[in-house]
């Protein structure tokens, strides 16, 4: 068996909200594996300034492991405990490498086209009425949980787009998530969440940046609207280190990003941990392309997790890979009869 990998730009398309932003391009690698006529492939991404492993030496580390392959799954995957999107692709390869199909890594309901999972739609940031036009969109498209990105505007503006939505549409018609991606300062934090609810919201994701741990915990406990826990799960390698973050902090909800995590054996780890402490959980995505995607969306499935997940078909970008996948009336699905264009297999 012999391994490769390939590098990816992804690229934004102008109407995204995140191309408002400084975001516009999205590096991405592959790892390809090679055994006789087998072939397996995974997706090694990393988010820029937020991923553990966005370092210098990263190419470098995809290098080795792929002149290291030979070492097989469990030895690698334990020997890149720092670079946990490296995990996640070497886990996918190896999965792919294995299935009857290289992209069926988890054959299911799912798979088969049968069983679509439940997902929010995002509101990305940006002026007013730029979100407000996201919203309707969404709302239109038959989504009945939404997530707002919030902080980028006033705060004042944000709490009338929350009024706008409550005053067409009930908690049980639309569930509304927001997140702050840390950007609440720790003094202020607990006067906003008790406007934000007001409004009746699902949760907040990650109101204070990460690594504050008293300042989280004492929100936590006293906060009028479940907190979620995102950010502050990056670059937690051990379980101990893991099971003492969340008794310490005991947030209501955990969110994962596999990508982010070490992949479907991290995400496993802190599910693991949450059960033992009666925290809830969901998984979202991290921007990955078709191929991460459809990885995460099937390992998903195989949860059995009631709640909306932060999943969604890479159609932010115009360079995307040609999959199965599809979003329709609020639900990630996989189209069995589909196809999959792509370059490296």
């Amino acid at each position: 068996m012999n391994a490769t990998y390939h590098k990816h730009i992804l690229e934004f398309k102008r109407a995204s909200g995140t191309s408002r932003g400084v975001l516009k391009t999205k590096e991405t690698w592959f790892i390809v594996l090679n055994d006789k006529e087998k072939k397996g492939i995974g997706e090694c991404g990393i988010l820029r300034t937020l991923s553990v492993d966005d370092v210098p030496e990263y190419e470098e580390k995809l290098k080795w492991v792929c002149d290291h392959i030979q070492l097989g799954k469990e030895k690698l995957y334990d020997e890149l405990r720092e670079f946990p999107s490296i995990q996640f692709g070497l886990e996918q390869a190896f999965l792919s490498l294995e299935s009857a199909s290289p992209f069926e890594l988890f054959p299911s309901a799912f798979t088969q086209g049968r069983a679509p999972i439940p997902i929010n739609g995002l509101v990305w940031m940006g002026e007013k009425q730029f979100m407000k036009t996201q919203i309707s969109e969404l709302l239109d498209r038959g989504f009945d949980c939404i997530k707002l990105k919030i902080g980028a505007i006033d705060f004042e503006d944000e709490l009338d787009l929350l009024k706008y939505i409550r005053s067409q549409f009930s908690p049980e018609l639309v569930e509304i998530r927001v997140d702050a991606n840390g950007g609440f300062q720790p003094d202020t934090a607990l006067e906003k969440l008790k406007k934000l609810s007001e409004y009746e919201l699902h949760s907040i994701e990650q109101p204070i940046r990460q690594g504050q741990f008293l300042e989280m915990a004492r929100l936590c406990d006293v906060t009028p609207l479940p907190i979620a826990l995102d950010e502050e799960l990056i670059g937690v390698f051990d379980v101990a280190d893991k099971k003492r973050l969340l008794e310490q902090i005991q947030p209501q909800y955990i969110i994962l990003k596999p990508s982010l995590i070490g992949g479907f054996r991290g995400s496993k780890d802190w599910i693991d941990v949450a059960k033992s402490t009666n925290i809830d959980w969901w998984i979202t995505s991290a921007l990955e392309s078709n191929i991460g995607l459809n990885a995460i969306s099937q390992f998903t499935y195989t949860l059995a997790n009631p709640f909306p997940q932060g999943l969604g078909t890479g159609s932010l970008y115009t360079n995307n890979f040609e999959s199965p996948l599809y979003v329709e009336k609020g639900m990630i699905g996989y189209r069995a009869e589909g196809n999959w264009k792509l370059p490296y297999l």
